[in-house]
């Protein structure tokens, strides 16, 4: 459980796929083919230190197949791309009640700048293709593995 004053860290689900897009009132705003989906949600408190050592984290996570079909490989090595969609329901606080609450998340505009800087440091070291910041969207995914892991700054 959340209070007021209690700091959350950043928080992303990462889900390895073989492709992936998403759609904003049914145009495609990113898609990839090999590579990760990142559904990023910024925590109260949250502010752009944080952003870089979870992309680090994320760049060299060794979950990419090598030739022998052992998860040895990070992002950085096999050189795949990253989709990168806002996802406040992360913060979703489930202790009280059958209502998810979400007032752990940021605001949207601290949100939103940290969700852009997140995306900006990824292009750093990949091709980042985005979802749209508050949008209502359509994702769609082909999990490969399948590979799913949370991670918190």
């Amino acid at each position: 459980m959340n209070t007021d004053n209690e700091r959350l860290p950043m928080r992303v689900l990462l889900q390895r796929v073989s492709s992936a897009e998403v759609k904003v009132d049914g145009q495609v705003t990113g898609r990839i083919d090999s590579g990760l989906v990142v559904f990023f949600c910024a925590m109260n408190g949250d502010d752009c230190t944080d952003v870089g050592p979870l992309v680090k984290k994320i760049i060299n996570l060794r979950i990419f197949q090598d030739v022998h079909g052992k998860m040895n490989l990070s992002l950085a090595k096999t050189g795949g791309s990253v989709l990168v969609v806002s996802q406040f329901t992360l913060a979703a606080d489930t202790s009280r009640g059958h209502r998810p609450g979400f007032s752990a998340a940021a605001g949207s505009e601290i949100g939103e700048a940290l969700y852009m800087e997140f995306a900006n440091e990824l292009r750093q070291y990949c091709h980042v293709e985005t979802g749209v910041f508050g949008a209502d969207m359509k994702v769609s995914l082909t999990n490969d593995g399948p590979v799913t892991i949370w991670l918190e700054r």
